[in-house]
């Protein structure tokens, strides 16, 4: 099948508890309670290479936006044997605070990013405070910074970051979000991100309550699906399921293979 890479989320963060409002943004007026938010990095593996997607958050981000950190991406890297020094290249899939941190921590590394992220999180739309809320504006101006020392590959829709790790921008959460397509042992694993925080926001077709344009969103599901070829090939960004449904790998970090079949499956 040509290149097959290891993929695995890693978790390093959970906030709970949490209403159904704050996962939808029209819920089931039945429903009471919601699923805990997961919070993940994630690791390509493969062809002599490690790949990382986004970067997550830190303890001082942590406790300005009153989260609960369970362990710094970077550290539950180096409990998975990754050192950070070693990572060549670092997908940012957006901006937003969760994803885009620790970006002084990867002194080796070329980020990237989408064009339209980057014009977006610098853009008048930051002049809003809903639309700016998720960012962090650290975050963003070293990134600015990244740029000047010329450590950012720009994409403008599709991309290509190594052979069978594909980027593709479908917007809608923030302007210039990107999921990442991995050619697995089990087919093509797409790591939607902030496409679809949950199973739920895709498969009901009810989108995440943190979003720059509904419509972009939308077809943003479209455009996962059509990449995985199959629903159980679709890894939401946030979900605990994936905890769930995924096989452990390590006894030291919660690591999960999504390059192995789950346990059970979410067709619809």
């Amino acid at each position: 099948m040509g290149n097959a890479y290891e993929v695995y989320a890693i978790r390093y963060a959970t906030m709970s508890p949490r209403t159904p409002h704050m996962n939808y943004l029209a819920p089931d007026p039945h429903e009471t309670s919601a699923a805990d938010l997961d919070y993940f990095v994630w690791l390509i593996r493969g062809e002599g290479r490690d790949i990382l997607v986004d970067t997550g958050f830190n303890a001082a981000e942590a406790q300005a936006r009153s989260r609960k950190l369970t362990l710094n991406p970077v550290d539950a890297l180096a409990a998975f044997g990754v050192a950070a020094d070693d990572i060549r290249d670092v997908i940012v899939t957006h901006l937003h605070y969760d994803h885009a941190g620790n970006l002084d921590r990867f002194p080796n590394a070329r980020f990237h990013l989408q064009d339209r992220e980057m014009s977006y999180a610098t853009g008048r739309c930051m002049c809003h405070g809903a639309l700016r809320h998720p960012f962090s504006v650290d975050h963003v101006t070293l990134m600015v910074r990244h740029v000047y020392s010329e450590r950012v590959t720009f994409h403008n829709g599709d991309g290509e970051v190594a052979p069978g790790v594909t980027l593709h921008r479908v917007g809608g959460h923030s302007d210039g979000l990107q999921v990442v397509r991995v050619e697995t042992a089990r087919g093509p694993v797409v790591l939607a991100s902030d496409a679809s925080h949950y199973y739920g926001n895709m498969q009901r077709k009810i989108p995440f309550p943190i979003l720059y344009n509904i419509g972009d969103m939308m077809e943003g599901w479209e455009i996962v699906k059509r990449l995985a070829g199959h629903p159980d090939r679709a890894i939401p960004g946030h979900d605990p399921l994936v905890t769930e449904i995924y096989p452990r790998a390590s006894d030291k970090v919660d690591a999960y293979a999504l390059h192995l079949p789950p346990s059970r499956s979410f067709v619809k």
